[in-house]
């Protein structure tokens, strides 16, 4: 097969992210939204992957990756998310920072290097925003999670990850004090508008919109 360009493993990677979510595949929209490009754009790439048999595409059905392709998707997230834990773990960047700079270190070609990083951190299995690392095999490590707009009224959970990753969302977060590990304890929600009142780390009391609690993933604390 021929090389793979920076940009082409941007694609597949966007495209992997969308599956996550979208069991029909990634539509050109989706994509075109992710990598903030027009639609024709989308579609000349498509085409690229497709005839390096990486992707599965036709036009008007979602695009899902081939095995190759995701192989090769899988092995950038694996990359990004190290770099991510080791950039916050001991560099001490916030988690606000450390995305466009593991954008940039994921495309370091070294197996070798990223074994050791992953070794040197310890075998982390999430990263600093929640997201599961896949191991060297291209598994992940699953948790029971939910969105903290799904609590019901009384129940007690952990922050444990966030469903948007942009740096104003983050820095948002950290100015409320909602970082990973924060126990929250759900005391009302209102039918209005949806939004919820929350109790952080048992003392203080904080409104949060819907579309706020919308994003943040909660594990019950059993």
């Amino acid at each position: 097969m021929d090389s793979i360009s920076v940009t082409e493993e941007n694609y597949l990677k966007a495209i992997y992210k969308i599956c996550e979510k979208e069991e029909k595949g990634a539509s050109n929209k989706a994509i075109s939204t992710r990598m903030d490009t027009s639609a024709a754009s989308v579609t000349d790439m498509l085409k690229r992957l497709a005839k390096k048999e990486l992707i599965h595409y036709e036009k008007h059905s979602g695009v899902t990756l081939t095995r190759e392709g995701r192989a090769i998707a899988t092995h950038l997230v694996r990359k990004h998310r190290l770099w991510e834990v080791f950039l916050a773990d001991k560099l001490n960047f916030s988690w606000d920072e450390i995305h466009p700079m593991a954008e940039e270190l994921e495309h370091i070609n070294s197996e070798e290097l990223i074994n050791r990083l992953e070794k040197f951190l310890g075998y982390p299995k999430f990263d600093p925003h929640g997201d599961p690392i896949p191991d060297e095999e291209g598994r992940i490590t699953t948790r029971q999670q939910m969105l903290l707009s799904k609590l019901e009224m009384g129940e007690k959970g952990t922050i444990v990850g966030v469903q948007e990753h942009s740096a104003t969302f983050l820095q948002y977060l950290d100015r409320l004090g909602l970082t990973l590990d924060s126990q929250v304890t759900l005391v009302e929600k209102f039918e209005y508008d949806q939004s919820v009142k929350i109790k952080l780390n048992g003392m203080l009391d904080l409104l949060l919109s819907d579309k706020v609690s919308n994003n943040i993933f909660i594990k019950i604390n059993g």
